[in-house]
């Protein structure tokens, strides 16, 4: 069973710490050390001080300082909040994604309340958890989808908090709890934030619940880039062309475009059932990086810069639902879910 909760939420006041645009950033794990300066110069309020600080506990002394100074301050009331996003996705349509934002109490996985569907890795989590332990503040939500329905409607009124694209209403309670009680919920992006509430112990978490019926829900493909390439011989001369076959190709069976400069372009199947990312991982390539882009992957393979590309086809959301069900975790970067959620808009205390 989900427990979903309103939750009193802490948030920047403008009018002491200055615009939001200048203080929200993008989640932790998307940012480089060229991005994490320029946010920290836009203002000596931006949350990546709190979210990658030189150290935990320089974060929790701004937390309190912030707190202190009234540059935070808590919500009188708890609340679940509506979110919209307006995006322009990497293919360059223009959508909008719907969501809730919550107060979780986290579950083990073996309950099958909350199913991941990535693996995780030990270093990130150590990083997170001295975080957690020196703050006792979960700086960033956590990206859950579920099938079904949203239970509420949306508001159509003034947003209480706009920024970059998103905006957020407060809700009233009604009902929405009573929504999620026999739900799974699938862990979309987060899956190191979640592991390391569990292993703090939170009895409480952020999160954002976004319907798999949302017509503004996407997942882009991650393609990637190697520095040892397997694969068979070529079997295509042109890669437009290729492209243009691997989309063509049946959803349920795995397939692949192998680009190389040397060894040239192939074609790749898989088995039925499988995802395309799963057939990469079984090709074995090694020094593997990831991009959202064809171009970008291309452009590597031309440069040098890397022995081969696997381009794939965009993950569907049936198959990860399917995958994480039967309890099975599927390689890094399987799902790219765009945009990422901004931190920033609102904060969760552990008390």
């Amino acid at each position: 069973m989900a427990v979903v909760k309103p939750f009193r939420a802490v948030r920047y006041d403008e009018a002491v710490a200055g615009p939001l645009e200048t203080l929200v950033a993008p989640p932790y794990d998307v940012i480089d050390d060229a991005r994490r300066e320029e946010l920290m110069a836009r203002s000596p309020l931006n949350v990546v001080h709190l979210t990658l600080p030189d150290d935990a506990d320089d974060a929790a002394r701004l937390w309190g300082e912030w707190l202190s100074d009234g540059a935070l301050v808590r919500e009188p009331e708890p609340s679940f909040w509506a979110l919209e996003q307006q995006y322009v996705g990497p293919d360059g349509v223009p959508r909008t994604r719907r969501g809730l934002v919550a107060s979780l109490h986290p579950e083990p996985y073996e309950n099958r309340v909350v199913l991941p569907h990535e693996r995780t890795h030990a270093g990130p989590k150590e990083d997170r958890l001295r975080l957690l332990r020196a703050t006792h503040v979960h700086f960033e939500p956590i990206f859950l989808l579920y099938e079904g329905e949203p239970p509420l409607e949306h508001p159509t009124g003034p947003p209480a908090i706009e920024t970059d694209g998103a905006r957020l209403w407060r809700l009233p309670a009604d009902g929405i709890a009573e929504a999620f009680a026999d739900k799974h919920l699938l862990i979309a992006d987060g899956h190191h934030r979640y592991e390391t509430a569990l292993a703090f112990g939170a009895r409480e978490i952020p999160v954002v619940l976004v319907s798999t019926e949302d017509p503004g829900l996407m997942i882009f493909p991650t393609h990637r880039v190697a520095e040892q390439v397997n694969g068979p011989p070529a079997n295509e001369q042109d890669l437009r062309r290729a492209l243009t076959a691997l989309d063509a190709e049946p959803a349920d069976r795995a397939a692949t475009v192998v680009y190389r400069r040397e060894r040239g372009i192939a074609l790749v199947h898989g088995r039925p059932g499988e995802l395309d990312v799963q057939l990469v991982e079984a090709l074995k390539p090694h020094g593997v990086s990831y991009t959202p882009s064809v171009d970008e992957a291309v452009a590597a393979v031309d440069s040098g810069r890397a022995a081969g590309a696997f381009i794939v086809r965009p993950t569907r959301i049936e198959d990860v639902f399917r995958f994480a069900e039967a309890g099975e975790t599927l390689p890094q970067k399987t799902t790219y879910f765009y945009p990422k959620l901004l931190s920033g808009l609102l904060f969760h205390p552990e008390a």
